[in-house]
């Protein structure tokens, strides 16, 4: 009933190769963010749009974190850069700054947190990506990492191999 062990007639019983679901969940949830976390790609708030865009497609990302002196200022989606490049303007001219998602409204996550608290905070706010951060003095936050639906993704099907 466990399934850990199958029968088949005339041959008997065997170990089943099938993954218990308990263990599975048991092992997603002993994951932290810290062990799926990627490398943050970082621009800073004068950065055209268009640099952005480029950063964008050589780096392969959905999302670029705007830094200042270490400190997480913004964020910048696909999304973001679309709107940019649709309203007309020369996007050499224009800085991620006025675009971009400032710091009070970012969703993030810190090294400790689970790949559930993580993922629930991807799909309760709709973003395809959170930074990891740790704290800075002053209450500053710095973009340590980023933790996107594809990092969990992957986790799910190593697990489940």
């Amino acid at each position: 009933m466990c399934g850990l062990i199958d029968a088949k007639p005339k041959v008997g019983y065997f170990s089943s190769n099938k993954k218990n679901k308990k263990d599975i969940f048991e092992k997603l949830s002993s994951i932290s963010v810290s062990d799926i976390k990627s490398v943050p790609i970082n621009v800073t708030e004068a950065t055209s749009v268009y640099d952005a865009i480029v950063s964008l497609f050589l780096e392969n990302v959905g999302t670029l974190f705007v830094v200042e002196d270490e400190g997480l200022k913004g964020v910048i989606s696909r999304k973001d850069l679309l709107k940019a490049a649709m309203g007309g303007g020369d996007l050499n001219a224009i800085p991620v700054g006025i675009i971009m998602t400032r710091m009070p409204k970012i969703v993030y996550c810190t090294e400790d947190e689970s790949l559930f608290d993580a993922a629930e905070k991807i799909i309760e706010n709709e973003v395809d990506c959170v930074p990891v951060v740790t704290h800075l003095s002053g209450g500053r936050l710095k973009a340590v990492g980023r933790v996107s639906k594809t990092n969990i993704t992957k986790v799910i099907l190593e697990i489940s191999k």
